[in-house]
């Protein structure tokens, strides 16, 4: 899978691509990530991405001009992506929220295109006309759209065949039902058997020292709650 990001920020992006299990799944080439730098599509000599907002307000507004030529040449037929496999995010504190579900399902794409929003917000042509769908990641505001573009990448290509080395894990963490009832991951422990905190003693719970394997089963499914969004 490859994802291209739209940024006025790609050096944000240098460290995530080098760390853990995202650098391995690009060593192995089961994905890709680029950031490109949204000046590069920019026709004056100061290179400028924002304009005042019509109508008056504070702050700036990435433009519409830039955002498209970047868009169409990241589509472009060279990089030999098949017809209705690329998926265009705008990256927006107004989006739907980001959920599992839509992990899932974009995890099905050969290429995500997210643009990365900045400044007061974007020019409402984007969402309208360019991007496929308008994306948030949850009920608050950041200061643009780089770090929510990482934490769609991390969710979506986690997904991707052979990143995880064993799927079956994906299978009983939280959120994992793809038709995305909410469904809470029982609780896990390691050693030492009794942590000191204090004058507290924090025990594990005596049925994961039991060996039974069918009562052990029985306790987790017990300490997970689902619920429907």
């Amino acid at each position: 899978m490859r994802f291209d990001i739209v940024t006025i920020f790609p050096e944000l992006f240098s460290d995530f691509t080098k760390q853990s299990l995202i650098a391995r799944a690009i060593k192995k080439k089961l994905i890709s990530i680029k950031a490109y730098d949204l000046r590069k599509w920019t026709h004056d000599r100061h290179k400028t991405v924002d304009d005042r907002p019509y109508g008056g307000g504070a702050g700036m507004i990435l433009k519409t001009q830039p955002i498209y030529d970047a868009v169409r040449f990241l589509k472009n037929k060279k990089l030999r992506i098949k017809k209705n496999k690329t998926r265009v995010l705008l990256l927006s504190a107004k989006g739907k929220q980001f959920t599992q579900k839509d992990a899932y399902r974009l995890s099905e794409y050969n290429q995500l295109i997210l643009i990365s929003g900045r400044y007061e917000g974007v020019d409402e042509r984007v969402a309208d006309y360019i991007a496929d769908e308008e994306i948030s990641i949850g009920p608050y505001v950041v200061f643009g759209g780089e770090i929510p573009s990482m934490l769609v990448i991390e969710a979506v290509s986690r997904l991707v065949p052979g990143v995880i080395a064993n799927e079956e894990s994906l299978k009983e963490e939280s959120f994992s039902n793809n038709s995305c009832s909410l469904m809470r991951e029982y609780p896990q422990y390691t050693r030492p058997e009794v942590f000191v905190l204090g004058k507290k003693r924090l025990p594990v719970p005596s049925v994961l020292l039991s060996g039974n394997h069918k009562e052990i089963e029985k306790w987790r499914k017990k300490q997970t709650k689902t619920s429907k969004r």
